[in-house]
């Protein structure tokens, strides 16, 4: 395997074992909010609900942000990795170094964009 290819397996691990870190920490904040309305006012109520839903929210980013990365893996292990899935190119080097998980040259990502 090429010094590239190991450095992106090792960013990509970085990054996936932050993920999961953070979404381990952060599981109570998606916790079912309390509708006892003698234990907690209306206002309070509707702020956890709110931040319940912030905490849901970023919880399926970071899940799917791990599946890309899971699937970046993949491409590594299977050779794929660094070749535009539309058009079998090269994805500039750049790109994959600004996000690993890319799928697509850039020419391919602005014309799925359209």
């Amino acid at each position: 395997m090429s010094k590239i290819a190991d450095e992106m397996r090792e960013r990509l691990l970085t990054l996936k074992g932050e993920l999961l870190s953070i979404a381990a920490s952060s599981e109570d904040s998606s916790a079912v909010v309390e509708l006892d309305q003698s234990k907690v006012g209306r206002l309070s109520r509707m702020d956890a609900m709110q931040a319940q839903a912030m905490a849901q929210a970023s919880s399926l980013r970071r899940e799917a942000t791990i599946r890309k990365i899971d699937a970046a893996l993949k491409r590594l292990d299977d050779g794929g990795f660094g070749i535009c899935r539309s058009c079998d190119e090269p994805i500039n080097p750049k790109r994959m170094a600004f996000d690993p998980t890319a799928t697509q040259c850039i020419d391919c990502a602005e014309l799925a964009e359209l």
